[in-house]
């Protein structure tokens, strides 16, 4: 019984690794599918590295793994690193070509696993379209989805990428930056301060690794606004029957806390308008110099977000119906010759009162309200 034994345990090793003949080494088993993931950049055409990954030899004898790689299909392999890892990172732009070998304790080496090639055919189309939506402190973006529906197998995610905006030049800024990663067709930048304008661009990443071009650039502001503040009619209760979209308390002609959304008493000269009520119904009547409106297209508006760029001219003094559902755009001078634009939105209407949401871009000259369409810069 205990030859049996001892000759059981001189075979056990054998199941897993052989020797070779001619020099006694050891020759593990062929490390099985390789496969490969690039990394991403920015930049479509220049990949960030790429990392590898096989199954593991499941051997005692087994020291570490041998990566080879070749530029071109017309080149020979090299060895590119040596790793104790079931993985391995390549960083740069990759080879066309990649292996691996197991490598025993004396130094025995294993045939190849299967050879990767790395094929930036697989890359998938570009989301087509972009659209984003101004926030208060943040920007949503979203985008056509046809990189994941032309190749569901394919997709992995998509990155979502900004910069500055320049208004005067309506150009990008060169300096982008990830600000993240989703597998859905829309994404919520958030964290960012009212009225600096941002440019924004989307790629799709297929399970590979390999980007997309870029999307359509997109450029938004985000601006502040609120909701549900109520407001009555002049000769019902004077002391809520105005509104200033921004008051510069301090005249530093930024907006500071306590500046926006101020509800007046109707009779102040320092409202952009007030609330007046005839036997028509409830009007917003246009109040101190400068400060003009006019209703936002000719049908309701299904939020406050549904208005978009400030029209550029059709203002005036004369005051208009609040109508619910109804959109109206305000223009305001502050002296310093940039307009000032402010949205609003009619909810409700009593009969001596409105509720409004209302919205202001506190980029001096910018007529971001919202957006619904792509503005490209």
């Amino acid at each position: 019984m205990r030859r049996l034994a001892i000759a059981v345990s001189l075979l056990l090793p054998a199941l897993a690794a052989c020797y070779n003949d001619l020099g006694n080494v050891t020759v593990l088993p062929a490390p099985a599918n390789l496969t490969y993931q690039v990394e991403p950049s920015g930049d479509p055409s220049t990949p960030s590295g790429i990392l590898l990954r096989w199954d593991a030899v499941d051997d005692l004898d087994l020291a570490s793994y041998h990566v080879y790689s070749r530029p071109s299909s017309t080149s020979s392999f090299g060895l590119r690193g040596t790793t104790t890892s079931t993985t391995f990172h390549d960083n740069g732009y990759p080879s066309l070509d990649y292996y691996v070998t197991a490598v025993a304790l004396d130094g025995g080496e294993s045939d190849a696993s299967n050879t990767i090639t790395v094929d930036e055919r697989l890359a998938l189309a570009r989301p087509s379209a972009l659209s984003s939506i101004s926030l208060n402190g943040a920007i949503h973006l979203e985008w056509t989805d046809n990189a994941y529906q032309s190749n569901p197998s394919a997709f992995s995610l998509y990155r979502v990428y900004s910069t500055g905006y320049d208004l005067d030049s309506r150009l990008c800024g060169t300096e982008w930056s990830l600000e993240g990663t989703t597998v859905s067709s829309s994404f919520l930048s958030g964290n960012l301060p009212n009225g600096v304008p941002r440019c924004f661009a989307v790629s799709a990443v297929s399970i590979e690794g390999y980007e997309s071009i870029w999307s359509p650039l997109r450029y938004d502001t985000p601006r502040p606004d609120g909701r549900n503040i109520l407001l009555t009619a002049l000769d019902a209760d004077a002391t809520k029957a105005a509104f200033r979209f921004w008051l510069d308390a301090n005249g530093n002609r930024a907006v500071n806390p306590g500046e926006l959304a101020l509800v007046l008493n109707g009779a102040s000269t320092l409202a952009d308008f007030q609330v007046l009520r005839t036997v028509n119904g409830i009007f917003l009547q246009p109040v101190r110099t400068g400060a003009t409106v006019q209703t936002y297209g000719t049908l309701a508006v299904a939020d406050l977000t549904s208005i978009d760029i400030a029209p550029v001219s059709g203002y005036g003094r004369t005051a208009v119906q609040a109508v619910p559902g109804f959109g109206y755009v305000f223009q305001m001078n502050e002296g310093d010759g940039f307009p000032r634009y402010g949205a609003l939105r009619v909810t409700a209407v009593g009969s001596d009162y409105i509720i409004v949401d209302w919205a202001y871009q506190t980029d001096p000259g910018n007529p971001e309200l919202v957006g619904a369409v792509s503005r490209r810069p």
